[in-house]
C-alpha cells in the first residue's frame, strides 16, 4: 500500500469512529471512507482503508487495521457489509507498514482491532507472525480482538488457536445468527448450527473471549418460535463471555431484502419481535454471560448480566407488549 502525502490536517484519533460504550458485544457499525492520517519524518502521510470497514461498538477506540479484505464467505442473503469487495488475504508486509504508521502518531495503544469481516481467516502460521510483531510493537496493548466465522475457527485445530491466544488474541466476535438450521440454511450461513456451537466453543476452549450476535426476526413469522428457542438452546451451549441481539432491518440491497419487497418474506413488527425475544430469554441458560440488546436496531433496550437479570428484561419485555414500554421509533433505527 502506498503512502500518500496530505496537505491540510491531522485527523484526531477517534475522528471516524462512534462510540458505544454501553455494548460488548458484537453488532456491527460502518466507518465508511476511513482515514487514519499520520505525520512522518516525510510530511503528512494517510492509511487508506479499502471500502467499508466495519466494527463492533466496543471496538469504537482500537486501532483498526485491515489484516484481510472483506468476508469469506459473504453470500449471507441478509448482509450487505461486504458485498463490493472480493476476498483476500493482505501481505504481512503490508499490514505491518499500516502498524508502523499507526506506531509513529499513537504513544499509546490499548486496543486493536484485526479487520476485515474475517481475518482470522489466515492461516495460523501468518497470523501468529503478526502477533509476535504487535507484542513487540505496542507492548502496551491490552486486547488484541478480530471477527472470525466459523468456518476460519473450525480450519484451525484447537493447539493453533491455543497459541494464537498465547500471543495475544484475546477475543473474537462470532456471528451465531440463529441456532435453527433452516433458518441458517435459508439465509445461506454455510454452516449449521452444531458447526457454529463448535468453533464458539473451540474459542473459549482456547482461552479467548467469545461474543456471539444473533438477529432477531430473522427466521419470520413461520420460524420464529423455532428460531427463538434454537438460538436459546445454542447460546446457552457456548455460554460466551458477551451476547449481542440485533434485530433484522433492511437499509441497503440484500437478497433477503429484495425477497421481502417482492412479498417472500415477512418483515416482523415491534410486538412480534418482543414476542419472540421473550420467548429466547425464557429458554436461554448461559450462567454470567452479559447480554446486550441496546443496538440501534432494536426495539426495546435490554441490558443484563445472565442468568441473574434474564426475569428482569422478561419483564421489561412484557410491559412493552402491555405497552407500558414505548418501542423504539422507526426513524430512530439503524444498523
Amino acid at each position: 500500500m502506498g503512502l500518500r502525502k496530505k496537505s491540510r490536517r491531522i485527523a484526531r484519533r477517534h475522528d471516524p469512529l462512534i462510540p458505544d460504550k454501553n455494548m460488548e458485544g458484537g453488532a456491527r457499525l460502518c466507518l465508511s471512507f476511513l482515514r487514519i492520517f499520520v505525520c512522518c519524518e516525510r510530511g503528512l502521510t494517510v492509511i487508506e482503508y479499502e471500502g467499508r470497514v466495519f466494527r463492533p461498538p466496543s471496538e469504537a477506540y482500537s486501532l483498526i487495521v485491515q489484516v484481510t479484505i472483506g468476508c469469506s464467505h459473504n453470500a449471507c442473503t441478509f448482509c450487505d457489509m461486504y458485498r463490493e469487495k472480493r476476498f483476500r488475504v493482505r501481505r504481512l508486509e503490508e499490514v505491518q507498514a499500516d502498524f508502523e504508521l499507526a506506531r509513529a502518531q499513537y504513544r499509546r495503544v490499548d486496543r486493536i482491532f484485526l479487520a476485515d469481516g474475517d481475518a482470522l481467516m489466515c492461516r495460523a502460521a501468518h497470523l501468529a507472525e503478526l502477533l509476535r510483531y504487535l507484542r513487540k510493537r505496542f507492548p502496551e496493548c491490552e486486547r488484541v480482538a478480530s471477527y472470525g466465522s466459523p468456518k476460519s475457527i473450525l480450519t484451525k485445530t484447537q493447539d493453533e488457536l491455543d497459541e494464537l491466544h498465547r500471543l495475544g488474541l484475546e477475543m473474537v466476535y462470532l456471528g451465531l445468527e440463529s441456532g435453527s438450521d433452516e433458518v441458517l440454511r435459508r439465509v445461506n450461513k454455510g454452516e449449521t448450527a452444531a458447526e457454529i456451537v463448535r468453533a464458539g466453543q473451540m474459542v473459549r476452549a482456547a482461552g479467548m473471549k467469545l461474543s456471539v450476535t444473533a438477529i432477531a426476526g430473522l427466521g419470520s413469522a413461520e420460524l420464529s418460535e423455532e428460531h427463538a428457542v434454537q438460538t436459546a438452546r445454542a447460546l446457552s451451549e457456548m455460554r460466551p463471555e458477551y451476547i449481542g441481539l440485533l434485530t433484522l432491518l433492511f437499509e441497503l440491497p440484500t437478497p433477503l431484502m429484495r425477497d421481502w419487497q417482492e412479498g417472500r418474506f415477512y418483515l416482523m413488527n415491534p410486538v412480534e419481535i418482543a414476542a419472540e425475544t421473550l420467548v429466547l430469554l425464557e429458554n436461554i441458560d448461559s450462567e454470567g454471560s452479559i447480554f446486550r440488546a441496546n443496538h440501534a436496531s432494536n426495539y426495546v433496550n435490554l441490558a443484563g448480566t445472565l442468568n441473574r437479570d434474564r426475569e428482569a428484561m422478561c419483564s421489561r419485555l412484557r410491559a412493552a407488549l402491555d405497552g407500558k414500554v414505548r418501542f423504539r421509533n422507526e426513524a430512530f433505527r439503524a444498523r
